[in-house]
């Protein structure tokens, strides 16, 4: 019984030894070379914001931040690397909303839990996506956009670069709940989709504020609208989605970092303080942010993971509406 109960005091002593040494590690974090994987290729915009944080975390930590490109089936080759990393922060992952809300909805089966796999440290960042028509495109807001539909059923036509794409989340949710019909054609790639916005191919799409922006300001297309919670600040005439009477629409996308699932959460307090510090920089929030018509956020792992919530709770019956079965 003596021995019985010493062991029991040396496992609680021991327990309690290891609980109280996980605040100084997460201070003592890192002291080694961390690997921030990038499931998106080299040139777009998670890439250029992604390595951007990571010049700076270097400089912070005093450390290496190693940026690797791991692309493939829309994040899921890099995200799965993540997925099956060690929980100690020595792997992070720099993504969009794709990973962790929308493939969920377009594929059967993931090699990751898109809800577990991973623990969200902060949103950086986050925009509207602009609804672009063709300047000869009579509509000049949404409501008109949806009356023309209706007068010309299956003949007004939206660019699409993929199955559950936000052009064709946003265009058939708008059809089933205003009882219209578009015509939907697809392009290989967000660049060819907005191009044949631009040659007039098809009427409109979807597209970011930082691909099309020059576009809209040179009037080689017009905005309709924009997603998101309020007016870009270097656009502020174009109305937001909501504003224009759709609020069930959402068009959005935003850029977040990751560890794997099972981090320790003072760990993940801790790089979050540092990376809302960087993101918070005006010099940082200028240059990566603004600059690209992005809104800051920084916001907390909780307030983080309640927002990937809300988005796929929206995104849900938006892929019911547009009828979109997964691969």
């Amino acid at each position: 019984m003596m021995m019985r109960r010493q062991l029991s005091v040396t496992l609680l002593t021991a327990i309690l030894c290891a609980l109280s040494s996980l605040p100084a590690l997460a201070q003592q974090f890192p002291t080694k070379p961390v690997h921030l994987v990038i499931p998106w290729p080299p040139g777009g915009s998670a890439d250029a914001l992604g390595r951007a944080l990571a010049h700076e975390f270097t400089q912070v930590w005093k450390q290496p931040m190693v940026v690797e490109n791991v692309a493939g089936a829309g994040s899921i080759v890099g995200a799965e690397r993540v997925a099956n990393a060690s929980p100690d922060g020595y792997t992070l992952m720099f993504t969009v909303d794709n990973t962790t809300v929308n493939n969920r909805f377009l594929y059967k089966k993931l090699p990751y839990d898109p809800d577990k796999s991973f623990a969200p440290i902060t949103m950086i960042a986050r925009t509207g996506m602009f609804v672009i028509a063709h300047p000869s495109f009579p509509a000049k807001n949404l409501r008109e956009m949806v009356e023309e539909a209706r007068r010309n059923p299956g003949r007004v036509a939206y660019a699409s670069p993929s199955s559950g794409s936000q052009a064709q989340l946003l265009f058939e949710t708008i059809a089933k709940r205003e009882g219209v019909q578009f015509l939907a054609v697809a392009y290989k790639g967000a660049g060819p989709v907005t191009m044949a916005t631009v040659a007039g191919e098809v009427q409109m799409t979807v597209a970011s504020p930082a691909a099309t922006g020059a576009q809209v300001r040179a009037s080689r297309v017009k905005a309709l609208a924009i997603g998101g919670n309020q007016r870009a600040s270097r656009f502020p005439d174009v109305p937001t989605i909501a504003e224009s009477g759709f609020p069930y629409a959402v068009a959005g996308i935003w850029f977040g970092l990751f560890a794997p699932g099972g981090a320790n959460a003072q760990l993940v307090e801790r790089i979050y303080r540092d990376a809302a510090a960087i993101a918070r920089r005006p010099d940082f929030t200028e240059k990566y942010v603004t600059a690209f018509s992005l809104e800051l956020v920084a916001n907390t792992p909780t307030e983080f993971a309640a927002a990937i919530r809300s988005d796929v709770e929206i995104t849900v019956e938006m892929v019911k509406a547009a009828g979109i079965q997964p691969d």
